[in-house]
């Protein structure tokens, strides 16, 4: 089972930009990558920190802990120490309402 849940508006994340929000009480990272939307979990994989809280460079998040790298795209690790991906979830955009998709 699916569904998706309203988390912001288009107007609040720029390209570029980044946004916590929560998908049915999941932390969730929310990133504008040149006009296109992506959500990862916004916890790292290598020691639980906070992906949302680190540094966006094209689309790439580096987690302010210990400098692990995942792709906001794909979820894919990029750089140590981190080992495993984050999760992704599917965000559509219906006028100026984004939505993240949370599986069960």
């Amino acid at each position: 089972m699916s569904e998706f849940f309203q988390v912001a508006k288009v107007s609040e994340l720029p390209p570029g930009g980044k946004k916590l929000v929560e998908v049915d009480d999941i932390p969730v990272a929310l990133f504008n990558v040149s006009g296109e939307f992506y959500a990862i979990e916004d916890v790292c994989t290598h020691d639980g920190g906070p992906l949302a809280e680190g540094e966006l460079d094209g689309d790439e998040i580096e987690c302010p802990r210990h400098g692990a790298r995942f792709n906001v795209c794909t979820g894919a690790v990029l750089c140590m120490p981190a080992t495993e991906p984050v999760e992704c979830y599917e965000v559509k955009v219906e006028g100026d309402t984004i939505f993240v998709r949370a599986d069960y």
